[in-house]
């Protein structure tokens, strides 16, 4: 009963959290003829309730794809179908067809508002309290009190459900990323329980909500193959190799019919994959904090090289740059690993694949939510480094108070509720077991010497010695460790602060108009670079306890 007490608590504060940012702007409000990402999610509504299933991804007179055209896959088109529905039974003027475009009337904001918070209450936040409920580190935290009484699982809880990036994304600039996230962390959470056929369909409906979800798609395929099917070929077994059939006709099933109205004829279909899968967008839209938009500053990317062959250069980087992560998770499919090698290729998307949005760091934010218990420190900073990184976009939708408050608390909160982040955990975990193996090594010594002086005490005295000087040690060396991390992080922070100030308060030289918004992506981009050699690292030494 307490654990369900704390955890309504809990989720009632994320949710104020998030309805107060929804008093602020959203993307494209007054600024017509296109108005935004908040238009873009009305007008689906308004085309999937008006016109006929088979026409929702073609260009029609009724359908122009010019102006926010469908372009993600069929779940994320019925999900309007049915805001749209509820919407014409409220009132009809919000999805009426070629007449509502351009609404923004209070009633109909406080809607789309109300619509974005469901889906919060109903998937993404059940997603992440099934995940804290389960994770092994969460548990050892059980008995452990932390502020105002609650247990420190649900600190961690609080942690990861007002992460900024996301509420601001989804309640400020408006989207509706929690739907497909959450799908994705319950997919999650169910496969590291052991549930697969569970799991395969749950991400599977997140993979068509939002294609993006291609991102954590290689690490779930070989995590569900390391485990099915394991390199050593005498661990094979005639129950893994049914499961893995059965997991094989889920994927199918759930595809196909999730796709039914659309694979009955074969220029409709196309038509879909033409809509999800752009060429003509580019290699990136705006000024994403990846590794060709930083490049693009530099050598011309767009100019001198066509977007067929920037998208065949862009799939073999990505690739090169996954396969290290993915192929170590199928020899080692350990749960932690799992979550590492999500974090890893989705990173690698982010950096070196083609047609990136910067709301894409999303898809590697809540995975790092996920290991933020067993790694808190690189964890929190790349969370509020992929914050700044979606900084110009905020300035564009009149979220930059939003942007600094909800930065703000977030960063004080976790170093409140968080203040042993700095040390060396790992190392310190490890103190006890280093001492005793040290003197393990020594006792031998030690005992020859006993031998011959047949002298207890001054064994004893030894040992105690020993332990002192091993205790002293790792003390300095964690004291070391921590400093140099302290440094760095406020160094990082220093940079934050500067950018997000000048970002909005000086003007750009003419000749450069993009120039803090270039400075933003690249510097985001550097640490997005080093927190993937981080986390790829993390996960080849990672040894399961």
């Amino acid at each position: 009963m307490q654990a369900i007490t704390q955890s309504v608590f809990i989720s009632l504060l994320a949710l104020l959290w998030r309805w107060c940012i929804t008093y602020h702007s959203y993307s494209g409000q007054g600024k017509p003829p296109m108005f935004g990402d908040y238009e873009a999610q009305r007008h689906w509504q308004e085309i999937t309730l008006n016109i006929p299933i088979e026409k929702w991804y073609m260009n029609t007179t009724e359908n122009d794809l010019q102006y926010w055209g469908l372009d993600y896959p069929p779940l994320t088109a019925y999900h309007s179908f049915t805001l749209g529905y509820i919407a014409n039974k409220i009132n009809s003027s919000y999805v009426k067809l070629h007449e509502s475009r351009g609404i923004s009337t209070e009633d109909h904001k406080y809607f789309m508002r109300l619509s974005v918070l469901f889906v919060d209450i109903l998937i993404y936040i059940p997603s992440i309290i099934y995940f804290i409920s389960i994770n092994q580190v969460s548990k050892n935290l059980e008995e452990e009190l932390t502020i105002f009484g609650l247990r420190k699982r649900y600190i961690y809880l609080l942690i990861m459900l007002i992460y900024p990036g996301l509420i601001l994304i989804d309640h400020g600039h408006f989207q509706y990323n929690s739907l497909s996230l959450g799908l994705f962390v319950s997919a999650v959470t169910a496969m590291l329980q052991g549930s697969f056929i569970v799991g395969s369909i749950l991400f599977v409906a997140a993979l068509n909500y939002k294609q993006m979800e291609l991102y954590h798609a290689l690490p779930i395929f070989f995590y569900i193959l390391g485990k099915h099917l394991p390199v050593k070929r005498q661990l094979w077994s005639r129950f893994n190799l049914i499961m893995l059939l059965c997991i094989s006709v889920t994927v199918v099933t759930t595809f196909l019919i999730i796709w039914l109205p659309f694979i009955k004829n074969f220029e409709i279909f196309t038509n879909v994959i033409f809509r999800l899968f752009p060429l003509a967008r580019g290699v990136f839209e705006d000024k994403v904090a990846n590794i060709w938009c930083t490049f693009n500053v530099v050598y011309k990317l767009r100019n001198a090289i066509s977007n067929v062959v920037l998208a065949k250069i862009c799939l073999i980087v990505t690739t090169l740059a996954v396969l290290p992560s993915c192929i170590n998770l199928y020899l080692n499919p350990q749960r932690e690993r799992f979550i590492m090698s999500l974090i890893n290729c989705s990173l690698a998307f982010f950096l070196f694949s083609f047609q990136v949005h910067e709301k894409s760091i999303l898809l590697v934010a809540i995975p790092v939510l996920l290991h933020f218990q067993s790694d808190s420190f690189p964890c929190f900073w790349f969370l509020i480094i992929s914050h700044l990184s979606m900084l110009p976009l905020f300035i564009k939708d009149g979220l930059y108070m939003a942007y600094c408050s909800t930065l703000i608390f977030y960063y004080l909160f976790v170093m409140w509720v968080c203040p042993d982040m700095f040390n060396n955990n790992e190392l310190l975990n490890n103190v006890n077991s280093k001492k005793q193996m040290h003197i393990t090594l020594n006792s031998r010594q030690i005992k020859v010497k006993l031998k011959s002086n047949r002298n207890k005490l001054s064994f004893i005295k030894l040992k105690q010695d020993l332990v002192q000087y091993f205790k002293n040690y790792f003390i300095f060396l964690n004291y070391t460790l921590s400093y140099r991390k302290k440094v760095l992080f406020s160094c990082s922070v220093l940079g934050i602060i500067v950018l997000s100030i000048i970002s909005r308060f000086l003007h750009p030289p003419t000749k450069y108009p993009d120039l803090f918004t270039l400075l933003i992506s690249m510097y985001s981009c550097g640490h997005f670079i080093l927190f993937y050699l981080y986390f790829n690292y993390k996960q080849f030494v990672y040894k399961e306890i």
